[in-house]
């Protein structure tokens, strides 16, 4: 798993969300928690899982919505950040942060009624290993994110300290497949890349984004998104 070590600092789990979700970084932010929403539905009562949680904002999310959520990640100090996150908020009896390695989870099967993983497949080195498991413990759904090929994100991935693994759709289908899930939705955002967002302040994000959008939204959106949410069903 790419920055394996590098997430495992404490200063870098200490700075995680400051340095990539303030400034422009917000608008990817609520984006990103609106696409998890979207995708699960009513959470209330629902068991879910939650793959590399990192400082626990997705989990702590939903279990402020009532859902029976596990957090799972393989840093202590990202998983000791979303442990705080979860008592400023008042939710820190309704979940459960664990640490655990991804691509040998300790649940039984269809133990969930949906997986979701976010951030967490341009890490992956073996990502299908990492889906079938998903789909072994998953009930009914799994959801998860890539960054595409042949978008914008490639003009600068070679640039970043650990890179990005960069998807193509047909490669998503092979591995959805093979871990015997089928797709049931897609959405694809964001044709300026994240990097942009997250290095300027609000005033200059905000029109930037709603451009963003207005192409998003044309025959064009699709094939220029950097990013895709996959919805997928056992």
């Amino acid at each position: 798993m790419k920055g394996q070590e590098w997430y495992q600092a404490t200063e870098v789990a200490e700075e995680y969300d400051e340095k990539r979700f303030s400034r422009g970084g917000r608008l990817i932010d609520r984006r990103e928690k609106q696409a998890v929403l979207d995708a699960l539905g009513p959470v209330e009562d629902k068991r879910v899982l939650e793959i590399a949680c990192g400082t626990g904002r997705f989990t702590v999310m939903l279990a402020e919505r009532g859902a029976d959520i596990t957090g799972l990640d393989i840093s202590g100090p990202m998983l000791q950040e979303g442990r705080q996150k979860a008592k400023q908020s008042g939710v820190d009896d309704h979940l459960e942060f664990m640490r655990g390695d991804a691509a040998r989870l300790p649940f039984p099967d269809d133990h969930f009624d949906a997986v979701f993983a976010m951030r967490f497949f341009h890490l992956a080195d073996t990502p299908a290993k990492f889906l079938t498991e998903m789909a072994r413990v998953a009930k009914d759904q799994v959801f998860f994110d890539t960054f595409n090929r042949f978008s914008t994100r490639s003009l600068y991935n070679w640039l970043l300290p650990m890179g990005s693994r960069l998807y193509g759709s047909s490669e998503v289908d092979g591995l959805v497949e093979g871990a015997g899930l089928h797709l049931a939705d897609s959405e694809h955002d964001f044709v300026v890349p994240y990097g942009f967002y997250r290095a300027v302040p609000d005033w200059v994000a905000g029109p930037f984004r709603k451009g963003d959008t207005a192409i998003g939204r044309t025959p064009l959106g699709r094939p220029l998104a950097s990013v895709s949410y996959w919805d997928a069903r056992v």
